[in-house]
């Protein structure tokens, strides 16, 4: 049974903006303050120009593919099966490691309100109830899921928008430059390690790229989505953290925009926490309608069992692989923390930059006449994305390196057992693997 192309332009591109922003918005810049003092806006700035280069290779590629599975279907069409599993498994756990940290931080706030919901197994029964609601709206359909997301979008967008707005109008006529002390204080660990946090804040536009199957258009409607979302996501990102500053200074805190909104205006925490509430939630609700297609492609390609892959007879749903995703993300957030998860899903979303920056070069020599999307000085561009890319990783922890190689294996065990399940089968005359 097929997917249903319910998947427009603008909601593709809400689909973009509800994966970027998300939680990272409202847990990092006390973060980037502490490594970076005044300078932190600028790290957004700079994390921005990075990651429209690897946007660019991902826009061009994308626009090739019309079926479900994102990043890993283009390496795997560019490379084959064995470096396709590789990044399947990092996408997966990327995405894991996303709505895990969505929803920690969701309780965290959310604490505001209830504070016995910080500890114990009140917690962990209230994370299930968060999770069960998304899950229940992609369960009945995309379409569903999509509108979940895209209202979540538009409700999570206007508190910072306000925010924005009201920090401009003060310090707008008594605006201070930045002097060079600001920018050669922090060491050059503190920018890198600034920019892998960033990696998460602006990551997650790979995951809108996974329900491909279900969008109309996909190949005028995704670069769409790409850029104008991750463009419009880079200027909020960096007058937020602007007016978080100018608001409240370089002393770290951990509710940073709530106490720049406080004293910019009246009830401003609370919209704040409210706005993070929702943030967070959006992130979650679109991690659930992103990772079981992700799952559903594998089983289609062979490289899971077919029984993650079936869609439900009557919502056309992967129910399946999303039962499954809520699960895992219940776990880990039960257990984790949101720096931890955060670092985990910056450094696996790099691995899969880097492979669809290299799934670039090679789909050009593959394919140089494909109906596609065309960037100019697309090997320039594909070189500084896998640069870009693989220098972040320096910045890991031993814990989340050691987690990152348990994936590796994984994902090479995986690839070992579709493979030998593939040359298992008998082959019509005349046929050739596709195996790799």
């Amino acid at each position: 049974m097929p997917f249903v192309r319910a998947i427009g332009r603008w909601t593709m591109t809400a689909l973009v903006v509800n994966t970027i922003i998300g939680s990272g918005i409202f847990g990092v810049p006390s973060e980037l303050t502490r490594l970076l003092g005044r300078a932190s806006p600028l790290a957004f700035l700079f994390a921005a120009l990075a990651m429209a280069v690897i946007m660019l290779c991902m826009a061009e590629v994308a626009s090739q593919f019309s079926e479900p599975g994102g990043p890993y279907l283009y390496v795997r069409t560019a490379f084959g099966r064995f470096l396709g599993t590789q990044v399947a498994w990092f996408h997966l756990l990327t995405m894991i490691g996303s709505g895990a940290a969505g929803a920690a931080l969701f309780m965290a706030y959310c604490s505001g309100f209830l504070p016995v919901a910080v500890h114990g197994d009140l917690r962990i029964a209230l994370l299930a109830i968060v999770i069960i609601i998304p899950v229940m709206a992609n369960y009945l359909g995309v379409r569903a899921g999509a509108s979940f997301a895209s209202l979540l979008t538009i409700a999570k967008l206007l508190p910072l928008v306000l925010l924005i707005g009201f920090g401009i109008i003060r310090f707008s006529r008594h605006f201070e430059f930045l002097s060079l002390s600001d920018l050669a204080s922090p060491t050059r660990t503190s920018w890198l390690t600034a920019l892998l946090l960033l990696v998460f804040t602006y990551g997650g536009f790979e995951d809108a790229l996974v329900p491909t199957g279900e969008v109309e258009r996909p190949r005028y409607t995704v670069p769409f989505a790409l850029i104008f979302g991750v463009l419009g996501c880079a200027i909020v990102y960096v007058l937020v953290q602007f007016v978080t500053v100018a608001t409240i200074g370089t002393t770290p805190t951990d509710r940073p925009l709530a106490e720049a909104a406080s004293a910019l205006m009246k009830g401003g925490g609370a919209i704040i926490t409210i706005a993070v509430l929702i943030s967070t939630y959006g992130t979650l609700s679109g991690c659930v309608l992103n990772c079981p297609r992700l799952v559903c492609s594998l089983s289609s390609q062979g490289d899971f069992p077919r029984f993650f892959g079936s869609l439900h007879p009557r919502f056309n749903t992967p129910t399946r692989a999303i039962v499954v995703y809520a699960l895992l993300v219940w776990v880990l957030a039960s257990s984790g923390t949101f720096v931890w998860a955060v670092m985990l899903s910056g450094g696996s979303a790099v691995l899969i930059y880097a492979g669809t920056s290299a799934a670039l070069i090679r789909l050009r020599r593959q394919n140089p006449n494909a109906d596609a999307l065309r960037m100019p000085f697309e090997m320039t561009l594909a070189v500084l994305g896998i640069v870009v890319s693989l220098s972040f990783l320096t910045q890991l922890e031993s814990r989340q390196a050691l987690l990152m190689s348990m994936t590796a294996l994984t994902a090479g065990a995986n690839w070992w057992w579709a493979n030998r399940r593939e040359l298992q089968k008998p082959s019509p005359a005349g046929a050739t693997s596709a195996s790799h």
